[in-house]
């Protein structure tokens, strides 16, 4: 346990951002995951929207510190590619 009065400072602090940490991740896994659930359901018009925020969530994520540009980069052009797949087999 922390004595020093800075430490204790420190050992809240990182409660805290553990916290906002995990619910960042947690909002980036569910958008994913739903984006998988879109694909795979194959609705045109429901996919581009849960694209659209996922794409969205992606790139807060990035401002945020949970991921990397470029690890969200890769996400959104996988995406994209999946979704034009899907919307091109569609029409």
């Amino acid at each position: 346990m922390a004595n020093h009065v800075s430490s204790l400072k420190r050992s809240r602090q990182t409660i805290t951002k553990t916290a906002i940490n995990r619910a960042n991740k947690s909002k980036l896994r569910g958008s994913l995951r739903l984006m998988r659930e879109a694909l795979a359901a194959g609705d045109k018009n429901n996919l581009t929207e849960v694209y659209r925020s996922t794409v969205s969530v992606l790139d807060k994520s990035v401002q945020k510190g949970v991921l990397h540009k470029n690890t969200a980069s890769r996400y959104k052009a996988r995406l994209n590619a999946r979704v034009k797949a899907v919307v091109t087999k569609a029409a």
